[in-house]
């Protein structure tokens, strides 16, 4: 990381996990262990746990952030939730275009980037998420396929809004399946995505962007990993539901 240049985050992504009560214990419990972090710290919780974890985290470090949101600020469109209706409660942040959303509900890169334009309309900060298949890796297009959707999802964001985007490299592979990006091979792609931020806009912008490693980041694995020069903190599944080992990669990122 290069904190001098930009800020490292740490983000759980709690996804269909917690009733309101277990919630609740778990954001107490990491309240004291992350309270002295060295970098930002968000949690991205269902829907229904939001009101509970903003209420316990007021007047902490920690950040509220919602696991997804829609491209409409209303509508017919049942099931749904708008960024504005995110805003209005207080959320700062969104998770947009997270493997699982494009992988079981249809999403695309195009409708990634509606929901980018809608959360930033709205005000959110958002963590954009790109990420490869295993046989896309296999076939070498790793870079064709993370470059397209990053470019897709930032088209007619300003290099001003920019500044309120969080990318997180999770290749599919990855994810939930206990396998992970060596160290090299995670700066390695998070080093492409920032060439691609500059060729869009320029090196300031790219040298400014929070780019996150988000698969199967856990305690064991965090201090290598955060150690990269553009691995830039994580996105973190699993290890976000357990408050100590959430906080033992808050801390790998806040040296």
């Amino acid at each position: 990381m290069n904190k001098a240049l930009r800020q490292a985050v740490i983000a759980g992504n709690w996804k269909m996990n917690k009733t309101r009560p277990e919630a609740k214990t778990l954001i107490s419990e990491l309240i004291p262990l992350v309270k002295d972090a060295g970098c930002g710290v968000v949690i991205c919780v269902p829907y229904t746990n939001l009101e509970t974890a903003l209420d316990a985290t007021k007047g902490t470090n920690i950040k509220v952030g919602a696991e997804n949101c829609h491209w409409a600020e209303s509508g017919a469109f049942t099931g749904e939730i708008s960024a504005a209706m995110l805003a209005e409660m207080g959320v700062e942040y969104v998770v947009i275009g997270h493997s699982e959303r494009r992988q079981y509900f249809g999403e695309t890169d195009v409708t990634v980037n509606k929901r980018v334009r809608a959360a930033l309309n709205a005000g959110l900060k958002v963590i954009l998420c790109v990420g490869e298949l295993l046989e896309q890796r296999e076939s070498g297009i790793t870079e064709e396929i993370v470059g397209m959707q990053t470019k897709v999802a930032l088209g007619g964001v300003t290099k001003e809004e920019l500044k309120n985007i969080i990318i997180a490299y999770e290749p599919v592979w990855a994810i939930g399946t206990g396998k992970t990006a060596t160290a090299e091979q995670a700066n390695e792609v998070n080093h492409y995505i920032r060439t691609v931020v500059e060729k869009l806009y320029d090196k300031e912008a790219a040298d400014g962007i929070t780019i996150q490693y988000g698969g199967s980041m856990n305690a064991k694995n965090a201090d290598e990993l955060t150690a990269q020069p553009d691995v830039d903190g994580g996105l973190i599944g699993g290890a976000s539901l357990k408050a100590p080992d959430f906080a033992a990669i808050v801390a790998a990122a806040s040296k």
